[in-house]
């Protein structure tokens, strides 16, 4: 597949990287001459200086013959303009935008990006993405990872597992004989910064992370059998008033009456802007790395401190600081994906990647095969894919054991006719099954050959 990624920043790059190691390729675009000679010295890919929007740019970039045009520069306006230069010159077949302005996203103004005003494919928006994640966490409050499948029915969460967790040194296929009413399957461990498929005979072990593919309702039963039990939060300071910190506080509001909401914002402008737009939620203006303020905003007995700046540095202190004042939780935003290896280290519950998220929603829109859902983890080492099996599929109609599936895959359950199926060997799919399967990043060819359609299908 040839691409053009508008934007060489770091999701930009991120998605270049992924897409360029699985053999597509792929022409990135930036108009900062440092960004593409970086691009140039570490990826495998096309690099261009010059303004994404621009024709001559685009058609330099190969945009007569791509098949996909993903724009993800930091101005919303050049992200449009190029997926409309992409449709309207060079008659590009997916045009994907990264858009930050919520004015944009408004249901009333949803004709705009119609086919024949501005025709884009699908728009990512890092902030309502990032804020769902957050909202994720603060419902499961002992998962350090959460993502949602199939319209929320299934749900792949993140344990880890301390030295007091009930379940290691158990083999899993014990865990099984142990729990058989509960339909949870444990798809990958991450031990040591290496990511694998478990076997049946291999055990949880301490400082070891787990990722469960379980239905909704069955969530809350998984993370007590792990041993997390931590009671929801109803005390919640948030760290930072931009776009995520409103999203987060304003959903709070919408959606959960009981829970009591104070941000602590550094700008007095926008301190008095954002308190003008929520109605609960107390806001103090100051610095969250202030003592002085965190304790004026009662960290010592805060259910959780969510810091939410686009600072990483700010966030991770932040969050240690009012967990050495009291606070019971804590949750940082960290967009270097280097940040994720002392996380825990300092004492810090969970953290989210704005940059993986929104690498993940677009690699959702580039994956071939029936893909309807994808999240990536353990920095791109692998993806739990959510994928409609459909009658032409080489999937259908076969036992999975049957299918030679690599060591690096494994189901983790099915969706069909409503019900959810934990599959095992013996299981066949069938048309119009939708399955929720982990895959480390170099099977993920595999996984699209599983699901693609034959063109008898249409």
């Amino acid at each position: 597949m040839k691409v053009i990624i508008c934007g060489a920043g770091q999701v930009g790059e991120g998605i270049a990287e992924r897409l360029a190691a699985e053999g597509n390729e792929v022409s990135i675009v930036d108009s900062s001459a440092n960004l593409v000679q970086r691009v140039n010295d570490m990826l495998d890919v096309r690099a261009i200086h010059g303004h994404g929007a621009h024709p001559d740019i685009l058609a330099q970039a190969g945009a007569g013959e791509a098949d996909m045009i993903i724009a993800v520069t930091r101005y919303d306006e050049v992200n449009m303009v190029a997926c409309q230069v992409a449709h309207s010159l060079f008659d590009i077949p997916t045009k994907i935008a990264r858009l930050r302005s919520q004015s944009y996203l408004k249901k009333e103004w949803s004709r705009l990006f119609s086919r024949q005003h501005m025709p884009i494919d699908f728009i990512i928006s890092p902030e309502m993405e990032v804020g769902e994640m957050v909202m994720r966490r603060l419902a499961l409050p002992g998962a350090f990872e959460t993502v949602s499948f199939a319209e929320g029915r299934v749900s792949v969460v993140g344990v880890s597992c301390g030295a007091d967790c009930p379940v290691i040194d158990t083999p899993l296929r014990q865990l099984s004989d142990l729990f058989p009413d509960l339909p949870a399957v444990v798809v990958a461990i991450a031990r040591q910064n290496r990511l694998f498929v478990p076997h049946s005979d291999d055990q949880l072990m301490d400082g070891d992370d787990a990722y469960v593919v379980a239905p909704k309702t069955q969530v809350a039963r998984v993370l007590q059998i792990f041993g997390h039990e931590e009671s929801r939060a109803r005390r919640i300071i948030i760290a930072g008033g931009d776009n995520i910190g409103l999203y987060v506080a304003r959903a709070v509001e919408a959606r959960e009456s009981n829970m009591r909401v104070k941000i602590l914002e550094s700008s007095k402008e926008r301190a008095v802007e954002i308190a003008e737009r929520l109605d609960r939620t107390v806001i103090l203006h100051g610095s969250s790395l202030s003592e002085e303020l965190l304790r004026e905003a009662d960290a010592m007995s805060a259910d959780i401190i969510m810091a939410l700046t686009h600072n990483d540095q700010v966030n991770i202190l932040t969050s240690v600081l009012a967990k050495q004042l009291g606070c019971e939780r804590s949750l940082c935003l960290t967009n270097n994906a280097g940040y994720a290896k002392i996380i825990r280290s300092l004492g810090i519950d969970a953290h989210i990647n704005p940059r993986a998220i929104t690498v993940s929603r677009i690699l959702q829109h580039v994956r071939r095969g029936r893909i309807r859902g994808v999240h990536s983890i353990h920095n791109g080492a692998g993806e739990v894919v959510e994928a409609e099996a459909l009658e032409t599929a080489p999937v259908v109609g076969r036992r999975l054991r049957d299918l030679g599936l690599s060591e690096g895959i494994r189901f983790g359950a099915i969706l069909r006719n409503d019900e959810i199926i934990i599959p095992n060997g013996d299981t066949e799919l069938e048309n119009k099954d939708r399955v929720i399967l982990f895959a480390t990043s170099q099977q993920i060819k595999e996984v699209e050959q599983l699901f693609r359609v034959s063109l008898e299908y249409f």
